[in-house]
């Protein structure tokens, strides 16, 4: 397969993967190709709010990411070792993940909005060794550093406390001999949210980039001379494989903004940058077509695909995108697991309201919760062959959770779907409560503990709620302490205090105060009845 072939009937049949038992991630998406001569390509431009710009080739590239891999190694990280990301969308994060993923070293990129409870908790879970990041948000792993055994440096990148960024990579050879780690070799793992219990770490092998390939040709259509950008943050796994890594594998040029989103700013960029190639979500779409005659005003003629995940796409956002921009805007669905295996694909008709149908390559299947298939047009859990090579292998040192997502050869998604009589996939809702807003899977249990956490509340139960701008919101159900009385100024207080003790992408944009909680006879909160109540609303 080249990039830029597209979907036709026999695609499916056709797609094989030629895995190696040899594979390292790092030389896969940059060395390969500075060995066959393209060192001069410009594989990354940058951007920030402040309007610095910067832009790198794959010989520089593969000098840097050499250059981290010999920092690493020379503060005692080795193959194995765990190091926390906590970077924005700068290039030091495509330096140091691929540093260290080319020395077998396993970085887990994490979100700069996380507080110090939080980053603490992934540390000690993984064990850690190491904390990479930026001055503006060293403050809470200070906070928390003597709490985590395992923690041993922290790096800084533009700064002079602990160990500086620059200082190492200054004193770092550029040539490295890159770890011959096999593909089914843990590479890399990013922490998934769960609705009872703690966060977990999905744990992905070397493979995994290759294991996405369906994704980058056939979902994306990735060309050889795209300029693909991404509107989120890398630390994100759709980011960091469809604006990173799966483009990188074949050569392809990326673009990333470090900065808050803004529709404007972001059809300036396509003109100024001539971007072919648009990956974002449901709520980055809508906001984007708040924008008046943007179609009009910005030359966005190199646009030519468009991609969409995270939660579903609006039937009338695809019509609306395509009405204005004269472009499809294809939806997935995936997660952290797995990714997105299941798409609209250039070449087959999207049925505006539907996900797709599955990659070439990818089998998926709708089964009960002992992993049973269904008939067609009947409810039940998405489901991945286990054997699939973009998989993810393990839940970190929770064996008994994944054991719990593996059941007849599958791996159960929790996405409950339905496939219709041509093959198309509608998704129906989810079989646990994780909440999707703007983009983020969150957690009802994390966002009910730090609801909680403010004083003046007793109990507190978290749904997703739906909006006409974001799709959907997180909304809170709270139940007061004794003598407290509800107030516009206490939600707000209640807002404030959860932005302040996690990241802020899991406040509740809506509170509403009740007597009590719907629990059943074991004291388990009904979070279905509370999702369902808002859904009779809108």
């Amino acid at each position: 397969m080249t990039p830029g072939e597209t979907v036709n009937k026999d695609a499916a049949k056709k797609w094989r993967w030629e895995i190696p038992e040899n594979y390292n991630i790092g030389y896969d998406v940059v060395d390969k190709h500075v060995a066959v001569g393209k060192k001069d390509k410009v594989i990354l431009y940058w951007e920030n709010g402040h309007g610095a710009e910067k832009k790198f080739t794959l010989g520089e590239m593969k000098q840097l990411t050499n250059k981290f891999g010999n920092a690493l190694k020379k503060i005692g990280v080795k193959k194995g070792d765990r190091f926390l990301m906590r970077l924005p969308n700068i290039p030091e994060f495509h330096i140091s993940f691929l540093g260290g993923v080319k020395i077998g070293a396993v970085p887990i990129p994490s979100s700069v909005m996380f507080k110090a409870d939080e980053i603490e908790y992934r540390i000690n879970d993984s064990g850690a060794v190491a904390v990479i990041v930026t001055p503006m948000f060293l403050g809470e792993v200070e906070r928390i550093k003597d709490k985590c055994p395992t923690l041993k440096t922290i790096i800084v990148v533009g700064g002079d406390s602990h160990l500086s960024y620059d200082a190492i990579m200054k004193a770092a050879s550029s040539t490295l001999k890159i770890e011959e780690t096999k593909s089914r070799d843990i590479a890399f793992f990013c922490y998934t949210s769960g609705t009872t219990g703690p966060p977990k770490g999905a744990v992905h092998l070397h493979q995994w980039v290759m294991g996405n390939d369906p994704s980058a040709l056939f979902w994306q259509e990735a060309k050889d001379d795209d300029l693909i950008a991404h509107t989120g943050d890398l630390n994100w796994i759709f980011p960091l494989g469809n604006g990173f890594l799966y483009p990188w594998r074949w050569g392809i040029s990326t673009f990333i903004y470090d900065g808050r989103f803004d529709p404007v700013k972001w059809y300036e960029f396509i003109e100024k940058y001539r971007i072919t190639n648009l990956a974002s979500v449901p709520t980055a779409y809508r906001m984007l077509l708040t924008v008046k005659d943007a179609e009009k005003k910005y030359d966005l003629s190199s646009l030519r695909h468009c991609i969409s995940a995270g939660e579903p796409l609006n039937p009338e956002v695809v019509k609306e995108w395509r009405r204005r921009m004269g472009l499809d805007a294809y939806d997935g669905i995936g997660m952290t697991e797995i990714m997105v295996y299941l798409s609209n694909m250039k070449d087959v008709p999207i049925r505006p309201g539907s996900c797709g149908q599955p990659q070439p390559g990818h089998q998926c299947a709708i089964v009960d919760r002992n992993g049973k298939e269904l008939s067609v047009n009947q409810p039940g859990i998405l489901a991945v062959k286990e054997d699939d090579p973009g998989l993810f292998r393990e839940y970190w040192r929770k064996a008994d959770k994944t054991s719990e997502c593996f059941r007849n050869g599958y791996f159960l998604t929790g996405d409950v779907l339905y496939r219709d009589d041509d093959g198309y996939y509608w998704f129906s809702g989810r079989d646990d409560d994780l909440i999707n807003a703007s983009g983020y899977r969150i957690s009802p249990f994390e966002v009910e503990s730090a609801v909680i956490s403010h004083p003046a509340v007793l109990e507190a139960a978290a749904v997703e709620s739906p909006d006409e701008l974001r799709g959907s919101i997180v909304k809170a159900f709270v139940v007061l302490q004794r003598g407290e009385k509800p107030s516009l100024d206490l939600k707000k207080d209640i807002q404030e205090h959860v932005k302040r003790v996690s990241a802020p992408y899991k406040y509740p944009r809506e509170i509403e105060f009740v007597a009590m909680l719907p629990k059943t006879q074991s004291g388990k909160i009904k979070r279905k009845k509370l999702r369902q109540s808002e859904h009779k609303k809108r």
